[in-house]
């Protein structure tokens, strides 16, 4: 497979939430947690289940949380 995509994060799926038409993935990339939001059918294409290995890819425009 080939993206554009630079922003890369290698994990391993821990929990994956299936309900109507969106699924939450979650997955442990290092030290650090990655929740995504994907579509349920995408979920499924997938095929992802618990202790899978999975990558996180990112492309936005803006990424922002800050809590002081």
């Amino acid at each position: 497979m080939k993206t554009s995509a630079r922003n890369r994060l290698p994990g391993k799926v821990t929990s994956v939430k299936i309900e109507g038409l969106m699924a939450q993935i979650e997955l442990q990339v290092g030290d650090n947690h990655i929740v995504a939001l994907i579509s349920a059918e995408a979920a499924r294409e997938l095929g992802l289940k618990v202790g899978d290995k999975a990558t996180a890819l990112m492309k936005a425009t803006s990424v922002m949380v800050v809590k002081e």
